[in-house]
């Protein structure tokens, strides 16, 4: 049975500017967009709070802090899933790239254990069950410092519904951790490792990457063509490194770490992404570039949520305000990273579109998210 919907006497907005008006939704999908403040009988009177497309996310962490809320607790999966799923749609997130840890290091005591593709089963199939309120995709994180990269990317196909592969290198003294006292004071706090047992990590590290670094690197780029998905690079830091993503076929750049690399990954046509926290804090907790910087440089294509979901409106409302154009900062949470991913059917609000949409208000320079629409579903 045809649902159609009414919302009146919004402040859309749209690609490219902000109007009062209304959307009309009908199994799933816009189906008309007027200007005016009229209300029409049946329609829903949103009372002049704004309306954007529902927010992408390519890049989170948050499904494993679900995972593992506490050092050591391994949590049920699937209630780590529905727990995640919720959280993203009470932030406005409706479409999602569930971020998996691929390539583990199992050699010493399991420091990295595998779990990548039961997750990703599960998260699968809770999907096809109806089970999940937004849209899921797969994000596998190809960690190139490990010992079983090869052999966990073998195990997906075209059929997993691979969105991202990010090549991820996460050897002390480069990229993220280019300035070792910043990795060694991450480190020891969450394992709690003497200096000696932190010494001692450095130096394995160091040799996973020389013994696999080019091997994984190579399996990396196959996998992504193998699944049709978007490859990105992360933490890229010099015009070099750009180099060589741009060489492989990368199109989008996870928080690249200098002005110098973000500038490498314009001219190259490769997506900037930052982190929403990194805006919102004012600066990077790693010591990287600010992503207010690469915003005023005309650097920042995308934002992600990164670790905290509730800064993707918050920080994309901000990016607005900073640039003198909320559809350009709503762009960054909606339209740029749908282009980036190869979505075409949702990112904005524009009749044949998917229905995913948010209502949102604003107290000051925070946005208050009030409602949120998965393919014209209520989901918050």
């Amino acid at each position: 049975m045809t649902q159609h919907i009414i919302f009146a006497n919004a402040r859309l907005v749209l690609e490219n500017e902000v109007v009062t008006g209304a959307v009309h939704l009908a199994d799933g999908v816009i189906t008309a967009i007027e200007t005016g403040s009229a209300v029409p009988a049946g329609a829903v009177d949103m009372q002049g709070d704004y309306m954007a497309p529902g927010l992408i996310e390519l890049h989170t962490d948050n499904l494993e802090r679900h995972m593992t809320p506490r050092p050591k607790v391994d949590w049920p999966h699937r209630a780590a899933i529905l727990a995640h799923d919720r959280e993203l749609a009470g932030t406005g997130i409706t479409t999602v790239f569930d971020a998996i840890r691929v390539g583990s290091i199992v050699s010493e005591g399991d420091r990295y254990a595998k779990y990548a593709r039961n997750m990703a089963d599960e998260i699968l199939a809770m999907r096809a069950a109806g089970g999940l309120r937004i849209s899921h995709h797969i994000h596998l994180r190809a960690e190139i410092c490990s010992e079983t990269l090869a052999e966990e990317l073998a195990e997906f196909g075209p059929e997993d519904r691979v969105g991202i592969v990010s090549m991820m290198d996460h050897t002390p003294g480069q990229r993220q951790f280019r300035d070792v006292s910043k990795f060694e004071a991450y480190v020891r706090g969450k394992h709690g490792y003497t200096a000696t047992e932190f010494e001692s990590y450095v130096e394995f590290l160091c040799g996973l990457q020389l013994k696999f670094g080019a091997a994984h690197e190579a399996a990396t780029v196959a996998a992504a063509g193998r699944f049709g998905a978007t490859l990105a690079s992360h933490d890229d830091t010099t015009a070099e490194q750009v180099g060589t993503s741009h060489g492989y076929g990368v199109r989008l750049a996870e928080f690249p770490t200098t002005v110098e690399a973000a500038d490498a990954c314009h001219a190259s046509g490769i997506a900037n992404m930052m982190g929403a926290p990194n805006l919102i804090r004012g600066g990077s907790h790693s010591g990287n570039v600010a992503a207010s910087e690469l915003a005023q440089m005309d650097r920042l294509d995308i934002l992600s949520s990164d670790y905290v979901p509730a800064a993707l409106l918050m920080a994309a409302v901000q990016l607005g305000d900073l640039w003198g154009d909320l559809a350009r900062g709503i762009a960054t949470v909606t339209r740029r990273p749908a282009e980036s991913v190869g979505l075409t059917d949702r990112g904005t609000i524009r009749i044949g579109k998917r229905a995913d949409l948010i209502r949102f208000s604003r107290l000051g320079d925070m946005a208050m998210l009030k409602e949120t629409w998965s393919a014209g579903q209520r989901v918050f």
